[in-house]
């Protein structure tokens, strides 16, 4: 493949202490329903034919120079104010790395309902095609508003029927690629503190400073204020777009400050400091509005 894009694979380095090396699911179908030209222009993959796009972004055949196989990472979380140590990538793992042409950041390929992991629980690994196309939606608008956000890279329908319980099913399925300026998570250093690896703790921490904010540096303080920073930012910049994150936990909180992973999410025409995008009624399904 000649196209002029820049593999990397530095999150390899950081060890399998990190991450699950994994397998994409087969899936019966590859209908191609969304490519994102202008982000793949910004990393090189613009001249991939929609055959190869597929082929890489529906069948996961590894990206030359990338990693050999996919990445499911390993993270804790507050999901709904309650700490969960029994999480990580359940259905979508680091598909590869490579560099922004524009500025040469370190950027990711990630995906979402591309199979079972170690990390899914009782969970299918998939994802609706409603649910893709709700974060394609949710990525153009925000980064037309300015939000510093992951952008939908690709969604291929997939061919499966799906049962959900908060939407009618069966539904069809798809599967997502992101990309985005790296996927550590602030969850991903409250597994390590929860775990005591305090080695591990510091090798991400030096990691993050120096892969994702370009910083010869492994002090905890100098990424904690980065990390607050940036995050600050992305709060205020939701509240001037009247953007409101249905599954804002800390499991889904980038560490650069990028937002990411949508699934139930709103825009509100006015201020209204008691909204939601998603809780659980009293028949245990999403709901929307003032709880």
């Amino acid at each position: 493949m000649t196209h002029p894009f820049k593999p990397r694979t530095t999150h390899a380095d950081l060890g399998e202490g990190y991450f699950d090396k994994v397998r994409a699911a087969s899936f019966p179908q590859h209908l191609l329903r969304y490519r994102n030209q202008r982000a793949a222009t910004s990393v090189g993959l613009d001249g991939l034919s929609d055959d190869e796009w597929v082929n890489h972004f529906g069948k996961f055949e590894p990206l030359p120079g990338s990693f050999p196989e996919p990445l499911a990472l390993r993270y804790h979380g507050h999901q709904f104010q309650t700490y969960n140590p029994d999480l990580g990538d359940g259905r979508g793992f680091l598909y590869a790395q490579l560099e922004d042409l524009n500025d040469g950041r370190l950027m990711d390929l990630g995906t979402k309902g591309s199979g079972r992991t170690p990390w899914s629980r009782a969970g299918d690994g998939r994802l609706t095609l409603k649910g893709g196309v709700r974060e394609v939606l949710a990525t153009a608008m925000l980064e037309a508003l300015q939000v510093n956000t992951s952008k939908s890279l690709s969604l291929i329908e997939t061919g499966e029927q799906l049962y959900r319980n908060d939407e009618p099913s069966p539904t069809r399925s798809a599967v997502l690629v992101r990309l985005s300026h790296g996927h550590i998570r602030i969850g991903s250093f409250q597994r390590l503190a929860y775990l005591r690896e305090d080695e591990a703790l510091r090798r991400l921490v030096g990691y993050s400073l120096r892969a994702l904010y370009g910083e010869d540096s492994d002090d905890p303080l100098r990424l904690l204020d980065l990390v607050l920073t940036r995050t600050a930012t992305l709060a205020a910049r939701y509240m001037a777009a009247g953007f409101v994150h249905g599954v804002l936990n800390s499991d889904n909180i980038n560490i650069t400050g990028e937002s990411f992973d949508y699934g139930p999410w709103r825009f509100v025409p006015t201020w209204d400091p008691a909204f939601t995008a998603a809780y659980f009624d009293q028949n245990g399904l999403y709901a929307f509005g003032r709880q």
